[in-house]
């Protein structure tokens, strides 16, 4: 069953941008400027997107849409069969090289074998995709597409630089973000996206996950992850390799940050998956430092 599609917005967000909530699934972001409408994210299904589309008819009018695919994570990209050919879609071009992979079509078999909705997602990539950085001119208000790798190779997240908002997508997230691998190549690069949406001074930062438009995530989120690298600091060879260390006292996820009071437990499991591939990719780079030593 599709989680409900519904609109939302956070005080203090202008009218212009409103929030496309699918439940505790993922939150889109729908933007009206004077020249076109932008759809940050279609959903995790097309029935999903077209909900969307629906509900947001009376704000939509007559402009043109484009859409935005913020990264080819399922929950984001999936519902693109509900807008194919009604709407140019843009992504960065690394989202080309996530589609080609096995990996990809391999998630959505798997999915529509446990969850009949699933079973009518296509896979459509983007119309047009950039490398670096790409601006769209609304007229009253810019957005600018950032390439910000580390959660995904192809992550890009939006800047309002009229309205000091940033659409961070996954890039932030509450209470943790999650880096692509176990690789510390991969952690630099998260890092260095999430101090690049920090140095923006955003009034407002609006993740995909975790219901928040504070700022403070940002800040919250960097001190997890240099938290993360001075406990593993300590660490010799040999404890860095513990497969079990993820489970040690002092390691855990709740050692880092607070676990909110009603979180579903399935959300809750997620966010200590998401900490021990963290963990993982800090303790590569403590072995790779220990090993140049």
């Amino acid at each position: 069953m599709n989680p409900s599609v519904e609109l939302y917005s956070y005080p203090d967000l202008d009218e212009r941008i409103v929030i496309v909530r699918a439940g505790e699934e993922v939150d889109g972001v729908f933007v009206r400027t004077e020249r076109f409408n932008v759809l940050i994210d279609t959903l995790g299904t097309p029935e999903q997107c077209k909900t969307a589309l629906d509900l947001l008819e009376e704000s939509a009018g007559a402009r043109p849409l484009i859409v935005i695919n913020s990264h080819m994570d399922w929950d984001h990209f999936w519902g693109n069969a509900g807008i194919a050919g009604r709407a140019p879609i843009i992504a960065h071009a690394a989202a080309l090289d996530r589609l080609r992979e096995p990996s990809t079509h391999q998630i959505l078999k798997d999915k529509a074998s446990q969850e009949s909705r699933f079973r009518n997602v296509e896979l459509i990539g983007p119309d047009i995709t950039f490398c670096g950085s790409m601006v769209l001119n609304g007229g009253d208000l810019t957005l600018e597409l950032i390439h910000t790798p580390g959660h995904t190779p192809d992550h890009i997240a939006v800047w309002i630089p009229e309205l000091r908002i940033c659409l961070a997508v996954d890039a932030v997230e509450f209470p943790i973000p999650e880096v692509w691998s176990r690789g510390f190549d991969d952690l630099r690069l998260i890092r260095s996206s999430l101090t690049r949406i920090r140095d923006l001074d955003a009034r407002l930062v609006i993740p995909a996950h975790g219901r928040t438009s504070s700022p403070s995530t940002v800040d919250e989120n960097l001190a997890y992850f240099e938290a993360l690298a001075d406990r593993v600091g300590g660490l010799s060879e040999s404890q860095s390799a513990d497969p079990q260390l993820g489970n040690l006292s002092g390691f855990r996820l709740e050692d880092f940050v607070a676990i909110p009071d009603g979180m579903p437990a399935d959300v809750a499991t997620f966010n200590r998956n998401c900490h021990e591939t963290n963990l993982g990719a800090t303790v590569q780079g403590r072995i790779e430092k220990l090993k140049s030593a």
